[in-house]
């Protein structure tokens, strides 16, 4: 049986609609906010391709202000500011709590990863009121390379001790499980939002659209 579930954040548990309302100020474009975090994406895939590392905020910055120069908008600092602050406050969908709770209640460790700095995922999981049912936290920060490398899953597993037949990686990224398969973790998606999951990546093993559901077809808990 399986010791511990990795869970991303941002989309996977994090609710980005704080965030949507902030693109919304400033945007007509419905997919301002998916542009951008694809531009992240995209840099942050280059950075690590090439070896380079820079703090996925310096990165989340950078991205913004493309965006709006590509779009003839001013950007100031409070702006900035107050875009990428609400990052720090996006609430947890409905189904986590329960869903987490039910892998504490039956023994599974609950650990976060996430491309954000340590400090970043520290204040997001207490804004979102679920600190108190991860056990750890880890930010590829530790390794200087992002996800979907394999390094911060395999370094992780390393740190709690599992081997990676233990884990089961949960994430709404196709990208993200695709790493995380590739380094040796089982996967599980849960579809947050109207995408195909990529047909070139590896199928994640489950797939639902509510957590708890998902949780339960992982471990076969009973209802």
């Amino acid at each position: 049986m399986k010791k511990a579930v990795f869970f991303d954040m941002n989309e996977t548990l994090l609710n980005l609609s704080l965030l949507e309302k902030q693109f919304d100020k400033h945007f007509e474009d419905k997919y301002a906010l998916k542009y951008w975090f694809t531009k992240l994406l995209h840099s942050s895939t280059v950075m690590g391709i090439m070896g380079v590392y820079k703090d996925f905020g310096e990165l989340a910055a950078v991205a913004l202000e493309q965006l709006f120069y590509e779009n003839e908008l001013a950007l100031s600092q409070e702006t900035k500011n107050e875009i990428l602050g609400a990052f720090k406050k996006l609430p947890a969908y409905d189904d986590v709590r329960p869903a987490l709770e039910l892998l504490r209640a039956n023994d599974i460790r609950v650990v976060a990863l996430s491309n954000s700095s340590l400090e970043m995922i520290k204040e997001q999981l207490s804004n979102a009121s679920i600190m108190d049912l991860f056990d750890s936290y880890y930010s590829v920060d530790d390794v200087s390379k992002y996800k979907p490398f394999e390094d911060i899953y395999l370094s992780v597993a390393q740190q709690e001790n599992l081997t990676l037949e233990d884990i089961f990686m949960v994430a709404t990224h196709d990208w993200d499980l695709f790493g995380a398969k590739k380094a040796g973790l089982s996967t599980a998606y849960i579809s947050r939002k109207r995408e195909i999951y990529h047909p070139f990546y590896t199928p994640a093993n489950f797939t639902a659209t509510d957590m708890t559901d998902l949780m339960r077809q992982i471990f076969n808990f009973k209802s």
